[in-house]
């Protein structure tokens, strides 16, 4: 189930919504929890199990590592830590990359040993960083042991962020799980929030990804330059309308029922160098790996060798956690470098540059960092990286070109702008044309957002094609 479908917007969400509000306070956990488990489950059911044996043994990991701090055994605390995360990082291990290992040993050896085939439970990453996060905090001492195994429960399988993010730590919600006053107010910003990203994926990324579909389908021998130029740009933007409408929709629901999640997203594509994307794109995802593996690494409060090293270790992970597969490998490994760059040897050239110069380089190498990243092989992303710099000899246009280019001409350029933050200066300078007519601002915002959902669900109502991407991560 997504939330940009039709069953979760007038079957799932209302009903969930209708319980939680009708229950005593006390229970709202509880009804999150529940509801939460058949939202996983409606998927892929089995995993149900997965996912409880997971919460279990965080649970019970936080309660041991707890106790033998509070009576006075670092070295048991510690001990306790490792096992909870060793428990879940092997079940990650297992399902998300058994098969990449299996693979990867007969290629090298000729064993040919039988892949085991198993479906990746989905939001397995997310989830894993999550309770890992809780356990780590709990025996740092930056958050207080649940002892509720319901509120626990509901933290970790919560349906707004469960499936792609954004990667809540258990510290930020941590007062909400434990008591939370919900307010009308609260309530409908989370609504207008969940719209705009209800929008940005329907009308915005979903068409973005036909694009790039139609032009994945050609033989990739056979692309002109300029199309698969066109290719890249409609994946750069489905990915990023993608996965920022995602973790809009999740910001909203949270808010919906009292919690503030993190900010996941701010603008990355109007970043002037990769060190800023970084900070820019799933924001979440960073502060993770700043958190629990640069710092701890030493940072950069070592000397250069040992900084490069940590770079390169947190950008192989990054990579790596992205999918079992040598092309996210290349992907991490492609930033971990780009950053080392960009730190001690081209930093202080590009800081010299015109902002727009520095703007093209960032964008030139995000996008070819998109093609490493978009495709399950590698040896796909090198085919389509040819094909980007005409190695097929099929030129650098042909009919084709100008027939996609002009269907697609308004949406790219609608994209684009989007990317910005022209769209929110437009709407605030609107919205002060009746600044002190609060019945104006008021039906001029309820005109916006009814707008977006009624096209939105017209648009459902025929589509075919609606995915998300992060899903499979």
């Amino acid at each position: 189930m997504v939330f940009s479908s039709l069953l979760f917007l007038f079957r799932f969400l209302p009903a969930v919504l209708l319980c939680y509000y009708l229950v005593p306070r006390r229970a709202r956990n509880l009804v999150l929890f529940l509801f939460s488990l058949v939202f996983y489950a409606w998927g892929e059911p089995v995993y149900i199990i997965l996912m409880l044996f997971t919460i279990l043994v965080s649970f019970a990991g936080g309660i041991a590592v707890d106790a033998m701090k509070s009576g006075g055994r670092p070295k048991a605390a510690r001990n306790a830590l490792i096992v909870s995360l060793a428990v879940s990082l092997s079940l990650l291990a297992f399902f998300k990359y058994a098969d990449f290992a299996i693979g990867t040993v007969n290629t090298l050896t000729g064993a040919g040993l039988e892949l085991l085939n198993m479906a990746l439970p989905i939001g397995i990453s997310f989830y894993t960083f999550q309770t890992m996060s809780y356990t780590i905090d709990v025996y740092r001492g930056e958050a207080r042991v649940q002892k509720n195994l319901i509120s626990y429960g509901a933290y970790v399988v919560m349906f707004p962020q469960l499936i792609a993010g954004p990667i809540v730590q258990y510290k930020t919600i941590d007062a909400e799980l434990r008591g939370r006053r919900e307010t009308p107010e609260e309530f409908a910003q989370g609504v207008h929030r969940f719209l705009l990203g209800l929008g940005k994926k329907v009308l915005l990324a979903n068409n973005a990804g036909e694009l790039w579909d139609t032009i994945t389908a050609l033989t990739v021998s056979e692309v002109p330059a300029l199309t698969a130029w066109m290719g890249l740009a409609a994946y750069t933007l489905q990915i990023y309308f993608d996965f920022s409408a995602y973790s809009d929709m999740a910001i909203g629901l949270g808010q919906m029922f009292g919690f503030h999640f993190p900010e996941n997203f701010n603008c990355p594509y109007i970043s002037r160098s990769i060190t800023e994307f970084w900070c820019r794109w799933h924001i979440s995802l960073s502060t993770w790996f700043r958190e629990y593996v640069y710092i701890p690494l030493g940072g950069n409060r070592v000397s250069r060798g040992r900084h490069i090293r940590n770079l390169m270790i947190v950008w192989l992970l990054t990579g790596f956690w992205h999918g079992a597969s040598w092309n996210f490998v290349a992907w991490g490994v492609y930033y971990g470098v780009l950053l080392v760059l960009e730190k001690y040897v081209s930093g202080s050239f590009l800081e010299k540059l015109p902002g727009v110069l520095r703007h093209l380089y960032c964008m030139l190498f995000v996008m070819l960092g998109w093609n490493l990243f978009m495709f399950g092989d590698l040896s796909e992303s090198l085919r389509y990286l040819t094909a980007l710099f005409g190695g097929y000899g099929a030129g650098l246009w042909n009919t084709e070109t100008v027939y996609l280019f002009l269907n697609n001409a308004v949406l790219l350029l609608v994209l684009l702008v989007g990317c910005t933050r022209l769209p929110k200066k437009l709407g605030n300078a609107f919205l002060a044309r009746f600044e002190g007519n609060d019945v104006a601002v008021l039906a001029a915002r309820g005109l916006l957002y009814v707008g977006i959902f009624l096209l939105s669900v017209a648009w459902l109502v025929d589509a075919s094609y609606n995915p998300f991407l992060y899903f499979r991560f």
